[in-house]
């Protein structure tokens, strides 16, 4: 879309992204040794006297179907200042079915994520560090700020099908935050500040709320030629 007439000024890359994609398979089948086809049409008709279901020619003890928009919409966009913006929100679903305990397992999946980055060159600070020329406060070379959020929903639930009735077993909200200054001393030296967070609220009782934080400071020293 950046060749649209009137964006090439504003944008020099401007994406919308859309897809879609699904599987159906089983864990594996077996031959009914007690198949009948009684009336001889080529199809199932021996009643089971104790479930009182007709016997089939295959067994099948699991369906599996999985599917998803990774993403249902995605926009990502770069400006001519070298600002970067992004937008996805994907869903997911899948789908078990144990025609053994004749129970229904699904998991559905939703997730938001915004991100932004910020490429500059020769930015000025208002403050000198060590490993630059003496009384200056430019940055010789590029640096790159970067801000990326995510929520993501997820829920588990089981239902049986004789009873109208379903039940969530597992489930949790993730709360994910990551900024983080990457610089590029020269060639063969990166310096980066990184901090992440991810909360984790679950929606059973059983499981309790989680934290986790990392920061840090990470140095790269490429030794190729």
């Amino acid at each position: 879309m950046s060749r649209v007439p009137g964006l090439e000024k504003i944008f020099t890359n401007f994406s919308l992204t859309h897809a879609y994609n699904a599987s159906l398979g089983m864990n594996s089948f077996t031959s009914a040794l007690l198949y009948e086809d009684v009336s001889r049409y080529g199809y199932p008709s021996f009643i089971d006297t104790v479930s009182n279901n007709y016997i089939p020619f295959f067994l099948i003890p699991n369906i599996t179907i999985q599917e998803q928009f990774a993403p249902l919409i995605g926009v990502d966009m770069t400006f001519t200042n070298q600002l970067s913006l992004k937008f996805d929100y994907t869903k997911q679903r899948q789908l078990s079915l144990s025609l053994i305990d004749y129970q229904l397992s699904e998991v559905r999946s939703t997730q938001y994520t915004v991100g932004g980055s910020f490429r500059k060159r020769g930015l000025k600070l208002p403050f000198k560090v060590p490993f630059m020329k003496k009384d200056s406060k430019k940055l010789d070379n590029e640096i790159n700020f970067t801000l990326d959020f995510s929520v993501r929903d997820n829920v588990t639930s089981n239902s049986r099908l004789d009873q109208n009735s379903a039940f969530a077993t597992n489930g949790s909200k993730e709360t994910t935050i990551s900024p983080n200054i990457s610089y590029y001393i020269s060639n063969r030296i990166n310096v980066k500040l990184y901090f992440e967070q991810r909360r984790v609220n679950p929606y059973i009782s059983s499981s309790p709320p989680t934290v986790d934080t990392r920061a840090g400071v990470q140095v790269r020293i490429s030794l190729a030629q």
